[in-house]
């Protein structure tokens, strides 16, 4: 039995939220967990200032249905296999994204990423070397084949790092390590912050990531 590949064309939708106009200040790419769909994502970006901000969320190629009813629909960046492949794929789309957008440098760019959304976003800053403002990643993993040299670009960028007390897939092991590679990774010094709840976006994530 052989394996063979095959490349052809693919299209995906992606949201945004408002609109982009001369008087928007921030825009956002924000990345979802594994099981969201983007429309639903968006969602947590809604009390955000409608004028100052807009807001533009990719969604993750791959489709399944969330359990056995067949109701329920959701999205996954990458699996165990073929991850490399997969990534380049990402990589793909999302430059088409960037590409469409034409986002005006002059603004001020937010990349914000929960679960595993934190992985794509970081891989795919290190391919693109976007220039952003700010960095906001919750309760992800940070790919560990990323290097130090892959963020030179980053060096005036703010970055934050957040997770909830009772995460069920974070360990105070776990959080050790990945401070220890944020500090060998990132040029400028990363701020944790912590919040009460579990793996998820807390209602009042605005307030505890802009106010710690």
């Amino acid at each position: 039995m052989d394996r063979k590949v095959v490349s052809y064309t693919s299209t995906n939708n992606y949201e945004t939220l408002n609109r982009n106009t001369p008087y928007t200040e921030n825009i956002w790419l924000v990345f979802h967990g594994i099981g969201y769909l983007s429309r639903y994502f968006i969602r947590h970006f809604s009390k955000l200032d409608s004028l100052k901000n807009y807001i533009i969320a990719p969604e993750a190629p791959s489709k399944y249905y969330l359990k056995d009813d067949y109701k329920y629909v959701g999205a996954s960046w990458l699996t165990k296999e073929y991850t490399q492949r997969e990534i380049k794929n990402n990589f793909n789309y999302l430059d088409a994204i960037w590409a469409e957008e034409r986002i005006n440098k002059d603004k001020k760019l937010v990349l914000f990423a929960f679960s595993q959304g934190v992985s794509i976003l970081l891989r795919w800053l290190a391919h693109s070397k976007v220039p952003c403002t700010e960095i906001i990643l919750l309760a992800g993993s940070i790919p560990k084949e990323l290097e130090p040299k892959d963020f030179q670009h980053l060096e005036k960028t703010k970055i934050k790092y957040g997770y909830g007390v009772n995460d069920q897939f974070i360990t105070a092991e776990k959080i050790m390590i990945e401070e220890e590679f944020m500090k060998i990774l990132f040029p400028t010094e990363v701020e944790v912050i912590t919040f009460p709840g579990g793996h998820e976006i807390p209602k009042n994530w605005m307030q505890i990531v802009f106010n710690p």
